[in-house]
């Protein structure tokens, strides 16, 4: 799979602090955020290096109405305690991005009520309006809010490059796993050295895992 700049754009998903914090919503359910803070510090710097390179960047975040209106079966149904605690509210900390990501006035920051960032966003019409046909992607948590959008990429046609130290989640089996089941089917995994390669050089060939 043909990775070209020109026609490419970086996806960060969901690095926001109620997943990335201590203080956060998944700390606060007693899981381990380190990895997922590890992953943002590696997604930082992809920023970094898109921007230098003219690419552009485009943020996502978690976010539901103050009083969960949207949340659907999630809040309700599927994971219930996110709900009582009121985890990831329009106006909390849980949805800010930190600031040492470093979010530029000229990135797009978009705002999702559900795990895929193609589902009640306007993500489509950014990447049509700019001509962009392929993502590279970081984010959290890779078998959630990642594997949901990068599937999305996939049945449009959207060319797709996971980058592997860029993505985490709270359990390393459902990480590997989900690693294994975009690969098979719906992007490249790489490496952060290769996709920070690719991004300087302009294009790059990814063969299948």
């Amino acid at each position: 799979m043909r990775f070209r700049r020109a026609e490419a754009a970086l996806l960060l998903v969901d690095y926001q602090r109620g997943f990335l914090h201590p203080e956060g919503f998944v700390a606060a359910q007693g899981r381990d955020v380190s990895a997922c803070a590890a992953a943002a510090e590696a997604g930082y710097a992809l920023a970094r290096a898109a921007r230098a390179a003219g690419m552009p960047v485009i943020w996502t975040r978690f976010v539901l109405a103050p009083d969960h209106s949207d949340g659907g079966l999630l809040v309700t149904e599927l994971r219930p305690a996110l709900g009582r605690m009121g985890a990831l509210r329009r106006g909390t900390p849980d949805v800010e991005i930190p600031e040492e990501a470093g979010v530029a006035p000229g990135d797009v920051v978009i705002d999702k009520p559900r795990n895929s960032a193609f589902l009640g966003t306007p993500l489509e019409v950014v990447l049509a309006a700019r001509g962009i046909r392929a993502l590279m992607v970081g984010g959290v948590t890779t078998s959630m809010c990642v594997e949901c959008t990068v599937r999305d990429a996939a049945q449009r046609d959207i060319r797709t490059f996971v980058v592997r130290e860029a993505v985490a989640d709270f359990d390393a089996a459902r990480h590997a796993a989900s690693l294994a089941a975009m690969a098979f089917g719906f992007a490249r995994i790489v490496g952060a050295n290769a996709a920070r390669d690719a991004i300087a050089a302009g294009e790059a060939e990814f063969p299948p895992g």
